[in-house]
């Protein structure tokens, strides 16, 4: 069928009539049960009313209309499910409020003539039926719109359960269930909630939760009475914390042991990265979980985090625990060369550092028996299967720290709703960079999702090699220095042309060049040779001198001291379909900044620092070079803009207190375990 036609008004008729004819069938073959005895009695007297439904149940809402001496109006939301739905409950000849409440999103979804449909309504006699959560906010949270009706309406809010023992319950952010027929059926209606007209924010705060409290208690109370399992139909996100995780399916099944039958090649991976100077042949033990490092005995709290950048990021944390709980080891773990070579520069007195091994389950199983941590907090998103479920089997609370899921991560997961929620309904509590981060985990199926900001806000830049910082800096002179760091696959022609547009009207100009991959090296010298600009290499040992006009830094973990040389800055795979690179430690450096419009893995970070005026977007050659040269010609300019980019990541810092406020938290709920605190491990 054509997109055209399915949207035609003869298609959503049909569709219309099916749904309401199957919703006929599921109450005319269903047993039903009632609670209390005079909720009809009760229904009816306080008429009229606005009656508040969870959205995973409202595909049964004709069944909340008990009685046929009152008129129900239903409000539902302007999109495609809406006009089906719209459709259905015109066949039950309940009269529509098209519109609902915008959530969390931007974009009004009619909500104002929602609001005016339902007031008006309410005057003329009927009740007005609504969802008390909104798309995509958190589900099974009530927003402020229904208390506000409330409020503006002078009328109740009665809270209404549905609940089935026999349904199919959909991987939708709501939990919409789909009710069967030849079942038992349960309608239960909650206390009624009054809203004072003179309601300020608190109180219409302490009656939202009300609501909210009210509405989770009676559909509890309406899957027992149906006989239905509540955990099937409960949306992962309104799951408590700590109840038990989802289930091991085919999918995590199918990957344990596929990677358990690969550990024996493991060695042969190891030799051709150890070959490509990706791995430190003395450490190759630790990456088969067969450590000669002693545990000490007491409470031991693990740290993972994959490279550099994030083991940058939890060091502050690392460090704050270490002072707070000085009986406490901290373990460190980590998956790169230069994240080791940190660790052992910057890691507290007495914690330890390990390589993470493979993700094979007797890899992890082995790491878990041996270190028998208390606590793991695991760094931004490096989340592997085995290395969770081998945690979470041990009872391990995981704290996924930083936490943050591109857009295009987030849409693989979403394509395999089953192997998200199984893997994330492991993680005790996700520490989410932004608002758009942690909408994107509730909805894969984590349960306690906090948005705290980004560590690397508060975490200290990258230590500098000062005789390497005096070598650069004798070598560069006083020469204008544009720098373009971690770039990707594409942006490089970009710089280059953005430089040679540039030089002429900055004289003696430098520029940079920084792969994000420093083994693309060879590929950006051809692309800079091609161009016929005279070049040096740093991987070479190479120094920049007077007739060169490129740079390239093609080395890994230097990026801070190009930061502390660079005068302007181009933040790379923001031209390319990336999401962008992190702006921070140029902004900490000094260093003024501008992405491409692509910044979608640092999107909060960026609105705060563009918004004040802190960095600038540029599109191509020409866009770039207009903005360096007005950075690298005007000390003014650039003074300006750096103030701006250092008030904006002031208002956004405060993650490291938070962070070790619930890491702490969590330790001080865990019972000492005699096997972890007094045992000393072999």
């Amino acid at each position: 069928m054509s997109p055209k036609l399915a949207k035609s008004d003869a298609v959503r008729g049909l569709y219309g009539r099916a749904i309401a004819r199957y919703i006929k069938l599921v109450r005319g073959t269903s047993r039903l049960t009632v609670e209390p005895d005079d909720a009809v009695e009760r229904y009816v007297a306080a008429t009229p009313q606005i009656i508040a439904m969870w959205h995973g149940q409202f595909m049964m809402i004709p069944a909340i209309n008990p009685s046929d001496e009152v008129t129900t109006a239903a409000m539902v939301a302007r999109h495609g499910d809406g006009d089906l739905l719209s459709q259905a409950l015109a066949r039950f000849d309940m009269p529509l409020i098209r519109g609902a409440g915008a959530g969390e999103r931007k974009k009004d979804r009619g909500g104002r003539a929602a609001l005016v449909g339902a007031l008006r309504a309410l005057e003329q006699g009927d009740n007005v039926a609504m969802t008390a959560d909104v798309p995509p906010s958190s589900p099974r949270t009530a927003g402020l719109g229904i208390v506000a009706l409330a409020k503006h309406s002078g009328r109740p809010i009665l809270p209404v359960a549905v609940a089935s023992r026999r349904f199919i319950a959909f991987n939708t952010w709501s939990r919409m269930t789909l009710n069967l027929p030849f079942s038992r059926l349960a309608l239960v209606t909650g206390d009624p909630i009054n809203v004072p007209r003179t309601a300020d924010e608190a109180a219409l705060e302490t009656a939202r939760a009300a609501v909210e409290a009210e509405l989770n208690r009676i559909t509890t109370r309406a899957y027992e009475l149906a006989g239905g399992d509540l955990i099937k139909a409960t949306p992962a996100a309104a799951m408590a914390p700590d109840a038990p995780p989802l289930g091991i399916g085919l999918r995590l099944k199918l990957y344990r042991a596929l990677t358990a039958l690969a550990s024996p090649a493991v060695p042969l991976l190891l030799n051709r990265r150890e070959r490509k100077g990706k791995e430190d042949p003395k450490r190759r033990p630790e990456r088969l979980a067969q450590t000669t490092h002693h545990r000490p005995s007491g409470p031991l709290v693990w740290f993972h985090a994959a490279s550099i950048g994030e083991a940058n990021a939890i060091m502050p944390v690392i460090h704050e625990i270490a002072r707070a709980r000085p009986d406490h080891t901290m373990l460190l773990t980590t998956g790169t060369r230069t994240s080791a070579q940190l660790a052992s520069d910057r890691l507290p007195v007495g914690a330890i550092h390990q390589v993470i091994p493979f993700d094979t389950p007797a890899a992890m199983r082995r790491f878990l028996a041996h270190w028998q941590p208390s606590l793991a907090v695991l760094t931004e998103s490096d989340l592997w299967p085995n290395l969770l479920v081998e945690t979470s089997a041990r009872s391990v609370p995981i704290v996924l720290a930083n936490a943050r899921i591109s857009l295009r991560s987030f849409q693989r997961w979403r394509k395999v709703p089953g192997l998200a929620g199984q893997l994330f309904s492991r993680i005790r509590v996700v520490l989410a960079q932004d608002k758009s981060i942690a909408r994107r985990f509730r909805s894969l199926g984590a349960r306690d999702v906090r948005q705290f900001g980004n560590l690397k806000i508060d975490a200290p830049g990258q230590a500098i090699d000062a005789t390497a910082r005096a070598r650069v800096g004798m070598a560069l002179g006083n020469r204008p220095v544009f720098l373009a760091a971690s770039t990707h696959d594409g942006e490089e022609e970009i710089v280059i042309a953005a430089h040679k547009s540039l030089r002429d009207r900055v004289g003696d100009l430098i520029t940079i060049i920084v792969p994000r991959h420093p083994e693309r090296g060879d590929a950006v010298a051809d692309a800079i040779r091609a161009s016929d600009l005279s070049f040096s290499r740093r991987s070479r040992g190479e120094m920049p001198s007077a007739a060169h006009e490129i740079y390239l830094a093609d080395t890994i973990g230097e990026l801070a001291l190009f930061f502390d040389c660079a005068d302007a800055a181009f933040i790379g795979g923001s031209l390319v379909p990336h999401g962008g690179q992190n702006p921070i430690e140029a902004v900490r450096a000094g260093c003024p900044v501008m992405t491409g419009p692509r910044v979608s893995n640092f999107a909060e970070v960026y609105h705060h620092l563009l918004t004040a005026g802190g960095a600038a977007t540029v599109t191509d050659a020409t866009t770039m070079a207009a903005t360096a040269e007005r950075w690298l010609t005007s000390a003014e300019a650039r003074a300006e803009t750096q103030a701006a980019a250092t008030h904006a990541l002031e208002t956004l810092s405060g993650a490291l207190a938070k962070t070790c406020n619930v890491i702490l938290e969590l330790l001080a709920t865990r019972e000492p375990d005699d096997a972890t605190s007094l045992k000393r491990a072999s």
